[in-house]
């Protein structure tokens, strides 16, 4: 479970002022819930990513996860960000292999879950291939790949499709959603597309304007497995307007 406790996050300006990003925000998110997170640009979305990663304190509350406060990075919590960030000399397979690694897994066991995750997202053909060859959606198939072989408990999205074009995001997105349901981690993405956040989550969290603050918390209780041909019900329809009225509303 993650717990959000009066979180508010400020910095200073240099004039001596605060400048309020966040906050507060009180939530719980149960575990195994994929949540996504929306709202206008510059309302403190990527700042609570980096809260419950551990790389942005917290002016005031706290993240939990379990009964544990979030203080700085850890294991538990997996970060994809927009950018793939991929090592150039590496291959494919070690690329996807490098949060192993780096944790200490051995080599047999590390090189077993790749191979598994390199099935899961379609990659075995480019195993041995260098991001150099890569296109963008292939690259960012590693990157995640990357996160979900460390198995965290929390996994974290900031906007990870946004550069993509519409066809590979859709493609990755279902990618994502069949990883996501053979581990059902807690998942918490950040979104500027309303159909993206219907089609994935299973709760979408809408923020008003800075200072960020929940003002919206829409279950979708959308049948799963979900495949694209969804967005274009009605009651597909009734979600993303739903979200896009508390987006204005805010």
């Amino acid at each position: 479970m993650l717990t959000f406790n009066d979180l508010s996050v400020a910095f200073a300006m240099p004039d001596g002022e605060k400048f309020r990003a966040l906050g507060p925000i009180d939530l719980t998110i149960e575990p195994g819930q994929f949540v996504c997170i929306v709202g206008p640009s510059g309302c403190g979305k990527s700042t609570l990513i980096k809260v419950v990663a551990g790389l942005q304190k917290a002016t005031q509350g706290s993240v939990v996860l379990g009964d544990v406060p979030i203080k700085s990075p850890s294991p538990r919590v997996g970060l994809m960000f927009q950018e793939a960030n991929l090592m150039p000399w590496r291959t494919v397979r070690d690329n996807v292999a490098l949060s192993l690694e780096l944790a200490g897994v051995k080599r047999e066991a590390r090189y077993a879950v790749v191979e598994e995750m390199l099935g899961v997202l379609g990659l075995q053909e480019f195993a041995d291939a260098y991001p150099g060859g890569l296109s963008g959606g292939m690259a960012q198939r590693v990157a995640l790949g990357r996160v979900l072989s460390q198995k965290p408990e929390v996994l974290l999205l900031d906007e990870p499709f946004g550069a993509l074009d519409a066809m590979t995001r859709e493609q990755i997105s279902l990618d994502l959603m069949a990883a996501w349901r053979r581990n059902k981690q807690t998942a918490l993405m950040v979104t500027h597309d309303i159909n993206e956040a219907v089609l994935l989550s299973d709760r979408i969290l809408v923020l008003s304007r800075r200072p960020g603050r929940v003002i919206a918390d829409i279950t979708v209780d959308l049948p799963r497995p979900r495949q694209p041909e969804i967005t274009f019900t009605p009651e597909f329809g009734a979600f993303a307007r739903a979200v896009r009225e508390a987006i204005n509303a805010g």
